[in-house]
């Protein structure tokens, strides 16, 4: 029997780029997809015995494709998915249903709204 495991995800934003990191170490086979109207698709084997991921993700709003950044590492597939509107995204996915348990907050990238000035360095959310 053979079917697909769902790999754990996790966001975080800028006004102007999604930071995205899809936790699968060692993946092997990978093949990513990002589609213009926000349609992230990953396929790949991972583990010793070359277990099937999958992931289809409807993100909340357009990318543009040329200028974003998807990398495979040894830890996860790393990308940087710019707006195509500079704006900040209520949410990660698209539609009103409850976001699937394998897509997580990246805390050690997220910052509020308010502090949002791009300098590289990555802040906390006050969750207050």
């Amino acid at each position: 029997m053979c079917f697909s495991r769902h790999p754990e995800v996790k966001w975080a934003q800028r006004q102007d780029k999604v930071y995205m990191t899809v936790e699968l170490p060692d993946s092997k086979n990978a093949n990513i997809n990002l589609d213009p109207q926000g349609l992230f698709t990953f396929s790949g084997t991972a583990g010793p015995e070359s277990l099937n991921y999958e992931l289809t993700l409807d993100l909340f709003d357009e990318v543009n494709v040329e200028k974003s950044k998807i990398s495979v590492g040894v830890r996860g597939i790393f990308c940087v998915l710019e707006k195509v509107e500079i704006k900040w995204w209520k949410k990660l996915l698209r539609g009103d249903g409850k976001t699937p348990h394998n897509v997580k907050v990246d805390w050690d990238k997220w910052v509020d709204e308010d502090d949002d000035q791009d300098t590289g360095t990555y802040v906390l959310a006050n969750i207050n």
